[in-house]
């Protein structure tokens, strides 16, 4: 099957964590995290955002998304985000049905929020007629692609905690974010103020696994608790930590997401030169927003499985991943050029 262009969640796994599957599975571990692979995972998140860094593993970002808002939120509470955000467009009411809270969608800029964003919002506080805003959720990238530089993600956690707020951030594409960035993955997040981060790594090159980073541990004391309630303690942890210890050693996950952002802005720049199509987004990690005819896209989609991100705009997504070669995208923009041609003739 060709190379598709809808998710980074459609590409394989990296060999070299393939590999550490192989021998995490020679002989019996301990279950539930109990075992030397969830021990050393552990170490090495501590050594990248600190010793005093609470880190639990779940089975997927939904499961990350909605456990660790649960941890900052009672029922009364909302949580302010995007009207874009994963949580709200993507997670099938996860985080109302599981947290009971009222999600309070803002505007946005490219999928980012500021200040004035959540100022709006604050006019409900101490008032018992309103759901209580306890707590932002952001997402590094975007769903648009876009990132909040270190200095706009501290601005905002700074704002929130003036005002009795605590932040979530839904890092499922974070390495991502720090490739484009520049910055360090504390830098980004802790550091700037960050309360508790879900760490992507299925799209990154894992089979599976996130994970719930606590940084704010003065909310994590009952989190075993939490996972296990909301079914996310994976018995045999060992294949999810085999995963991240391989991901995190050598900069494999940096590595992994310069070139997954290398490729979307090799295809931005080919397909821009493509007549009648015009990418409407700033590529600043590995998704390209574009606009095109609709009968080009239904040609494409013949050869090509992707999303049609906006049907009235005729505006599309295509995602590069972890594994995607220079060589897949010059096939991809072939087939682009040949959808556009055969549509010019038709009209003709």
């Amino acid at each position: 099957m060709s190379k598709m262009f809808a998710s980074d969640n459609n590409s394989g796994v990296h060999p070299r964590i393939m590999d550490a599957l192989i021998r995490a599975n020679q002989g019996h571990a301990l279950s539930y995290g109990d075992d030397e692979y969830t021990n050393r995972a552990k170490e090495i998140f501590k050594g990248i955002f600190g010793e005093d860094t609470e880190v639990f593993f779940v089975y997927n970002g939904t499961g990350a998304n909605v456990l660790g808002i649960s941890a900052l939120v009672n029922s009364y509470n909302s949580v302010i985000c995007p009207s874009t955000a994963h949580i709200t467009v993507d997670e099938c009411g996860a985080p109302e049905n599981f947290c009971g809270v009222k999600l309070e969608v803002t505007d946005h800029s490219g999928g980012k929020i500021g200040i004035e964003h959540i100022k709006g919002k604050l006019h409900m506080l101490g008032f018992q007629h309103h759901s209580q805003p306890r707590a932002v959720s952001i997402t590094q990238c975007t769903e648009l692609g876009e990132v909040y530089t270190v200095e706009e993600t501290r601005r905002i956690c700074d704002f929130a905690h003036e005002h009795g707020l605590l932040v979530h951030m839904d890092g499922a594409r974070l390495a991502n974010a720090a490739a484009s960035l520049g910055a360090g993955l504390c830098e980004m997040t802790r550091d700037a103020g960050v309360d508790v981060l879900s760490f992507g790594g299925t799209k990154n090159g894992m089979m599976f696994g996130e994970a719930v980073v606590f940084f704010n541990t003065s909310l994590c004391s009952d989190f075993k608790y939490v996972r296990k309630q909301g079914m996310q303690l994976h018995s045999k942890m060992r294949y999810i930590a085999a995963q991240f210890e391989e991901l995190l050693k050598d900069d494999l996950w940096l590595e992994n997401a310069r070139n997954a952002n290398e490729m979307a802005r090799l295809l931005a720049q080919k397909a821009s030169k493509i007549d009648g199509v015009n990418v409407d987004h700033e590529v600043q990690t590995n998704a390209v927003f574009a606009v095109l005819p609709p009968k080009v896209i239904e040609e494409l989609q013949k050869k090509y499985f992707f999303f049609i991100w906006d049907e009235e705009k005729s505006e599309v997504r295509w995602v590069t991943s972890f594994d995607t070669t220079r060589e897949d995208v010059e096939s991809f923009v072939r087939e682009l050029e040949a959808a556009v041609s055969t549509c010019n003739k038709t009209l003709e």
